[in-house]
């Protein structure tokens, strides 16, 4: 596969194994806790090793299917002195924030992968009680193998901020809260307050990207939800994410004229969040009120996208992801049996790595997007355009292709 290096992000299809002599340019050295471990593409690459978010490490039945992987390139300059062809996904100079990053192996973390791919600054709100374990897994170089980008450096987590984003102020927080042993030795977690420290600290950012949801009674089916596990579902779930875009709005960089190749558009910040089918169709022991919650978070996501942006020229969009094996999924109780219904289902029997996420969200964030507000991006495969399963038995005499792997 031949690539030419620029500025930016490029999405590239590879076998899972192949070699190459080229050496890309460091697209900016990473440090954490004093150490830096850069590794050449070409070590990189005669490993045959991606990304370490690989969420589905199991050996899967005779319906396992292994595509060819994406593969996220960030390269940093042109090593040579003419104009790159493609259209560049280039983040440098851009700030993010990503709340709800807890571990390594969540859609949060790919998404802040592909945005560092692309030259973005990455800060970071974790949930409190996780904090000091997140921290300290990362100075212990415990995600080291998961912070590998694809030029070989290690992405870099600016700053990590305590969020509890299912309250907005001081104020909301109850006594047993503050008290709790869990919430000890950490202040200023609010939505409000991480927001004022953000601007205190960098003045402003540029992506806002909303990737936490709780729902406490979630295996319990609807007619089972208390009233308090509903309300909890919708408040951590769907307006975390109107109170994270209301604080953080007055420091999101807004929208400017920008020319490029000729061609006049208005560059405008960028604010993602994550939702699920479940939304839309039913999904029997995805309880709770979480689908009520995804509903209105899409709902939202369009009403956000007219006000943020006639107000402050901010595109609000939202990834409609397939499922994942991550910890948080784990919570569901059958995420295993998701999967495996994708991989039988979709249109794309492959499958679905956090990183396609990432990368998508990656897209949204940069000027490549910048008509794009208020939607809904499928990235599943394909799974949300099928009326029925076809692996049930009353269509195996159709001819429908299946990959036999």
């Amino acid at each position: 596969m031949v690539t030419t290096a620029f500025s930016g992000l490029q999405i590239a299809i590879s076998a899972p194994c192949f070699r190459s002599s080229q050496r890309f340019a460091d697209a900016g050295a990473v440090v954490l806790s004093g150490k830096s471990k850069i590794r050449s593409w070409n070590k990189l690459a005669s490993t045959c090793h991606t990304t370490s978010l690989q969420p589905f490490q199991r050996g899967f039945t005779s319906s396992s299917i292994r595509f060819d992987k994406m593969i996220t390139k960030a390269m940093a300059e042109s090593s040579e002195n003419k104009p790159v062809s493609g259209l560049p996904i280039d983040l440098k100079g851009k700030r993010a924030f990503i709340a709800g990053v807890a571990d390594d192996n969540g859609y949060g973390w790919a998404i802040a992968k592909s945005l560092a791919a692309a030259g973005a600054e990455i800060l970071v709100g974790t949930w409190v009680p996780a904090l000091n374990i997140f921290e300290s897994s990362l100075r212990r170089g415990k995600f080291d193998a998961s912070r590998i980008l694809p030029d070989g450096s290690l992405m870099e987590i600016t700053k990590v901020y305590p969020l509890d984003a299912v309250f907005d102020t001081i104020e909301d927080v109850p006594e047993d809260i503050k008290s709790n042993k869990r919430y000890a030795g950490s202040s200023n977690w609010t939505v409000q307050e991480v927001a004022e420290s953000v601007k205190k600290d960098f003045g402003s950012i540029d992506i806002l990207v909303h990737s936490l949801a709780n729902g406490p009674e979630v295996s319990k089916p609807l007619l089972e939800t208390s009233r308090k596990g509903y309300l909890a579902a919708l408040s951590a779930s769907s307006y975390s994410y109107v109170s994270l875009l209301k604080h953080f709005l007055p420091i999101i960089n807004p929208g400017m004229h920008l020319i490029q190749h000729g061609s006049c558009f208005i560059a405008c910040g960028s604010s993602i969040s994550l939702t699920y089918i479940a939304s839309e169709r039913i999904i029997p022991g995805y309880g709770g009120g979480m689908s009520s919650a995804k509903a209105a978070l899409e709902s939202d996501t369009r009403v956000l996208a007219f006000e943020a942006g006639r107000k402050h020229k901010i595109r609000v969009n939202t990834i409609s992801a397939g499922p994942l094996r991550s910890r948080a999924a784990k919570a569901i109780g059958f995420i295993d049996m998701m999967i495996d219904y994708s991989l039988a289902n979709a249109p794309l029997q492959k499958e679905l790595s956090a990183e396609e996420v990432g990368n998508t969200a990656a897209f949204l964030a940069s000027p490549l997007a910048s008509a794009i507000t208020g939607a809904v991006i499928y990235v599943d495969n394909g799974l949300n355009a099928m009326g029925v399963g076809v692996d049930s038995p009353i269509f195996e005499d159709l001819d429908i292709p299946k990959d036999q792997h």
